[in-house]
């Protein structure tokens, strides 16, 4: 009896700590509509299995001793980074503990969970400690690192170098874990371009220590491979697709070659398929093809633009995104009767949902997405460029401030010396290409009149051959006319030469540019003079501020005084001269001041 109470006592606490850790949780599990594409195969697998080999080691003599490092995957949302990793750690076998980074916010630093501001964020920094506590076998995932402080990252920096510790905290006692020669693996995802970039913040020696890779910008090695893999995982969405999902991938890809190229695969199928069948994946297949030029276009045109500093831009930020999860809610719509206009009023349809999230910046990216594939029309067009011409205007006024009209003036002729020195290169740029010389039109009816003139007279004389010999008269003739038509060619080649060669367009051309410059000099003097007008008017009205604080004068500035200095000198000296005329107040009397019309105020 006491055996069996000590085995149900066992079982009762092994439950009881069993649901208390929640292991069910930890074990991977791969989605049902991952697709184990080539893109996978070829470039992703090789790649993370570099580090996983630098991580936990490699089988057999490779093995190398010195463990560290760390997984950094980056990417716009959609591009299935933390799925990787999950699909990864199921295959290994291995403990998938994923840590959410917005649970903890900016506000967590510490890996003592009584210290977490809530109870969502003390309980991912439990899991973390748990993950440390296993110590073996665990793949620690931090997912969305754009939503972590940088301090709370800066802990992971001695775990992923040679040493392989960290401090953490279990149920309360802080402890020091070393995870040399364990299977541990360190693994961050995150998405850099989230506000702008303005929160994703890592530290230089943690980023020091990992390999970083960009899932949403891999096309730069691996075109072919990236752009097959928006169709391979769109597969799984499409009613009409999903039985592929099934079959072999070298059916997929012979359907995707087909839909891109045309042409029909002479060597089949592995699969068993109707015609039928095949005629409406195909016409599926070849709609997909074009919604993925466009979402791929709206990728690579998101990348570009998340990536610009604010303060360098030439036209507002371009936020819609061209993400797997884009591409896989447009096929789930596709249907083989749909026509290309069809097809794209889907595209739009789509965008323009996705729009009305960004409230002020819809009409803006609505444009920006017309016009990048190309359906802008004229009107739509003209607005683009009134919005453009407008962000640059305003760009040149960011950080001043608009009741300070100094600020104002300065910022205007900032803006006017910005516009003389593209001028300035844009007439330099064309005066040193030797070959870009404008264009001359020459006029070379007279010297085909005279080349017309001399060919008849060849030709008359070469035409009467059976005539007797001319005289000395005649001859004489023929080389004077001769004479005078080559003399007229000479000086017609002459004059178009001459034309050709001339320097006038140069020296216009030198002209301009000089007196371009004598104009950017004097914008720029201004510019000078207007900014110490403005420091000097704001030192003399904090003195004046300062001593009417003490009680010894007051001055009213006006406008006009503002703007025109002697008049400022002029009423300042004024009411000088009026204080020092006046008799010291009697003793005990209250002190009065002068006001800007020399009248006393209490």
């Amino acid at each position: 009896p006491r055996f069996t109470a000590y085995t149900d006592l066992k079982a009762q606490l092994l439950e009881r700590e069993r649901r208390k850790l929640r292991l069910e949780e930890f074990k991977p599990r791969v989605l049902t509509s991952f697709v184990r594409n080539q893109l996978i195969d070829e470039v992703y697998l090789p790649m993370v299995g570099d580090n996983l080999a630098k991580q936990i080691g490699a089988a057999g003599d490779a093995r190398r001793t010195d463990l560290m490092g760390l997984l950094l995957l980056i990417s716009p949302p959609g591009y299935g980074k933390t799925t990787l990793m999950e699909y990864i750690a199921n295959r290994l076998g291995i403990v998938f503990i994923k840590i959410n980074g917005p649970a903890l916010g900016h506000n967590v630093t510490s890996l003592d969970p009584q210290e977490a501001p809530n109870a969502a964020a003390r309980e991912e920094i439990h899991k973390l400690n748990l993950a440390l506590e296993m110590g073996d076998n665990v793949m620690l995932c931090v997912d969305d690192i754009q939503h972590c402080s940088p301090e709370f990252l800066q802990k992971f920096i001695s775990l992923c170098d040679a040493q392989r510790k960290i401090e953490g905290v279990w149920r309360g006692q802080p402890r020091t874990y070393d995870l040399r020669g364990r299977k541990v693996v360190v693994v961050m995802a995150g998405n850099p371009y989230t506000e702008s970039g303005t929160k994703f913040k890592i530290p230089d020696m943690l980023a020091n220590r990992a390999d970083t890779y960009n899932l949403g910008d891999i096309i730069g090695g691996n075109p072919a491979w990236f752009k097959a893999s928006y169709l391979e995982n769109a597969v799984t969405s499409n009613p009409v697709l999903a039985p592929l999902a099934n079959k072999s991938q070298k059916d997929i890809h012979s359907f995707i070659r087909m839909a891109e190229s045309g042409a029909r695969d002479a060597e089949g199928f592995e699969g068993s398929y109707a015609a039928q069948e095949v005629e409406e994946i195909l016409g599926v297949m070849k709609k997909l093809v074009r919604l993925r030029e466009i979402v791929m276009r709206v990728n690579q045109e998101y990348i570009h633009s998340a990536a610009q500093a604010d303060e360098f831009r030439t036209e507002p930020p371009f936020k819609l995104q061209g993400s797997y999860r884009n591409m896989n809610r447009l096929a789930e719509k596709v249907v083989t009767i749909m026509n290309d206009d069809e097809v794209l009023a889907l595209a739009i349809g789509h965008y323009q949902r996705e729009a009305q999230t960004l409230t002020t910046g819809t009409e803006a990216n609505l444009l920006k997405f017309k016009s990048i594939i190309g359906i802008l029309a004229e009107a739509e067009a003209a607005r683009w460029e009134e919005i453009k011409r407008t962000f640059q205007r305003n760009q040149v006024t960011r950080g001043v401030d608009q009741s300070d009209a100094a600020g104002r003036v300065v910022a205007q002729l900032a803006s006017v010396q910005t516009g003389l020195e593209a001028i300035q290169q844009a007439l330099r740029e064309e005066l040193s290409r030797p070959t870009a010389a404008p264009q001359v039109h020459l006029d070379l009816t007279p010297l085909v009149n005279h080349l017309e003139a001399l060919r008849s007279t060849v030709a008359e004389r070469l035409a009467t051959p059976e005539r007797e010999t001319t005289g000395p008269a005649d001859s004489s003739a023929l080389a004077g006319r001769l004479s005078d038509e080559l003399g007229s060619l000479r000086k017609e080649l002459s004059r178009a030469i001459k034309d050709v060669h001339s320097g006038t367009m140069a020296e216009a051309m030198k002209r301009m540019e000089h007196e371009m410059e004598m104009v950017h000099r004097t914008m720029a003097t201004l510019k000078d003079i207007a900014s110490r007008q403005r420091d000097h008017v704001r030192n003399v009205e904090e003195m004046l501020v300062a001593r009417a604080k003490e009680g010894t004068v007051e001055v009213a500035l006006t406008q006009e005084m503002l703007q025109n200095e002697a008049a400022f000198l002029e009423r300042f000296n004024e009411v000088l001269a009026q204080a020092r005329g006046e008799e010291a107040p009697a003793e005990g009397s209250p002190k009065k001041r002068k006001n800007g019309d020399g009248e006393d105020n209490p």
